[in-house]
């Protein structure tokens, strides 16, 4: 979504409400900061667009979208609501929704459009700086959806193969969203460090150690940090006990958006680390740093080697 020029204005827009099977979550797409540019400036929405001339239908029109704006493509498709949308000059313009089903890590996608996309359940929608009707879209279909059966979660699909390094767009130039990491530095009296054992079926760093660690979202790191803390692990931490003491700057494959993972330690908390989110981590245990295990997150281990050493910034995965 993106040009909000007059000629648009009358051609039908076309939106995908995208549910994640079986966790009751949907797709959301943060978009760019560009008031005046687009619509809904820096605010969390559906992934969609402006039909064009070549689209023989709007289910067409939803297939281009999903493709240019994320290199996604749902098998299934189908027609959930119309909606209508009044611009400042009066005049009114269609929103065909239509629902699909995909799982799958957000992270693995080719972001073109915008700045992240991520899962949300429709009870955290009061979190996100969000349209109204958007948030109702989102419940209203939720609301229409069998119960969430219960039991362990199914294993994800396996992500799609990334398209041939040839066939991929030149890497962009000037500026580039990064995606901002929260981790947790908690060292107990004796100098041991907490860490724990991803699942099995995690996308990133299965069956590896990692610091506690989340993704911002609407909210600042310190915020980010106490709200993991309590979601993974059962940790109270207050903000006046929270320190930065380490930033990495790293970046994986070339094509991977750019990451800041900023390290806080918690210099007191309350509680001991239990497994509140088991379809996460398997396991919390404190490691001497000085016998870190072998299958720990390389920026983790840079990160806690320079946190000991007092150094505050370190690079990794950057080209030479």
């Amino acid at each position: 979504m993106g040009d909000t020029s007059p000629q648009l204005r009358a051609i039908p827009v076309t939106f995908t409400v995208g549910k994640h099977d079986d966790r009751g979550e949907y797709l959301l797409h943060l978009r760019d900061y560009s008031p005046g540019q687009i619509w809904e400036p820096g605010m969390w929405s559906l992934l969609g667009g402006g039909r064009e001339p070549q689209d023989a239908t709007l289910e067409d029109t939803v297939r281009r979208e999903l493709a240019e704006e994320a290199d996604l493509d749902l098998a299934d498709l189908s027609p959930f609501a119309t909606e209508y949308a009044s611009h400042d000059d009066g005049t009114t313009v269609p929103i065909a929704v239509y629902a699909g089903r995909w799982n799958g890590d957000p992270r693995e996608l080719r972001l073109t459009e915008g700045v992240m996309l991520a899962w949300f359940a429709p009870d955290d929608l009061h979190r996100l700086r969000i349209a109204d009707t958007t948030s109702a879209l989102v419940r209203r279909h939720a609301a229409g959806l069998p119960p969430i059966r219960s039991g362990p979660a199914p294993e994800p699909a396996p992500a799609p193969a990334p398209a041939p390094a040839e066939h991929r767009p030149p890497s962009p130039h000037g500026t580039v969203p990064h995606i901002i990491g929260v981790h947790l530095y908690l060292e107990r009296p004796d100098g041991t460090v907490l860490l724990g054992l991803r699942h099995p079926d995690s996308a990133f760093a299965p069956s590896t150690w990692h610091v506690l660690a989340g993704h911002c979202e609407q909210e600042n790191a310190i915020d980010c940090l106490i709200r993991e803390a309590r979601e993974e692990a059962g940790l109270r931490i207050e903000r006046r006990d929270v320190e930065l003491v380490h930033v990495v700057h790293h970046i994986g494959q070339p094509r991977n958006p750019p990451r800041m993972a900023l390290f806080f330690r918690a210099r007191t908390w309350g509680g001991e680390p239990v497994l509140r989110e088991p379809d996460k981590c398997t396991q919390w245990k404190f490691w001497d740093p000085a016998a870190l295990p072998d299958d720990l997150v390389p920026y983790t281990r840079l990160a806690i080697t320079k946190i000991r050493n007092g150094e505050p910034y370190s690079e990794t995965g950057w080209p030479a």
